[in-house]
């Protein structure tokens, strides 16, 4: 099982960050549209249990024509003791989201929400750089490494070590948005 260390900034914007990255002369791996729905049990087990089970299908925004990706997640609780958000992950693609939600259906876990979310992806320094862009929520860098120093490294690079950690998941922030509010969709769309 592999562990998953990120470190989540909010920003007001991604262009300076864009900016930063070609300075930094990191390179551009492409930009997507991703539909990420999450799936509980229906007394929220995951939920109580700080898991997650994810299906995330995933559309090229640089070459439309390209096929969509589809990949289902697993993430345990999030690791004690870390200023940045560290839990274990299983993730494999399928070809189907349709019947990976019936087969989770089939398993008792049904979908409690889905957001969509633009993504531009960036490598440097051995790390991953995401760029998300989420609706109701704003916009965000995320920096996936193999260790914490190599994280607030490019973190440093990047201008942004400064910036509060977030470790809160993009379904707990929307979550959190979409309560009492008049949001009746199950998916949030741009």
């Amino acid at each position: 099982m592999e562990t998953e260390l990120e470190a989540k900034v909010a920003v007001d914007d991604l262009e300076s960050v864009r900016g930063k990255l070609r300075t930094l002369q990191a390179k551009r791996s492409g930009r997507r549209l991703e539909l990420n729905i999450y799936f509980d049990t229906a007394d929220r087990s995951l939920l109580a249990a700080d898991k997650g089970l994810r299906i995330r299908s995933m559309q090229s925004l640089d070459t439309p024509a390209a096929a969509t990706a589809t990949v289902v997640t697993f993430k345990g609780p999030q690791a004690a003791g870390s200023d940045l958000k560290s839990r274990e992950e299983i993730e494999f693609s399928v070809e189907s989201a349709d019947r990976a939600a019936a087969l989770l259906a089939q398993l008792g876990f049904h979908a409690e929400l889905g957001f969509e979310k633009r993504r531009e992806s960036w490598h440097l320094a051995g790390c991953e750089v995401e760029l998300d862009e989420l609706p109701r929520l704003g916009t965000f860098v995320e920096v996936e490494g193999a260790s914490s120093s190599s994280v607030k490294a490019v973190l440093q690079l990047l201008g942004l070590g400064e910036h509060p950690l977030i470790t809160e998941s993009y379904i707990a922030m929307m979550s959190r948005r979409i309560a009492g509010s008049a949001c009746d969709e199950p998916i949030v769309r741009f």
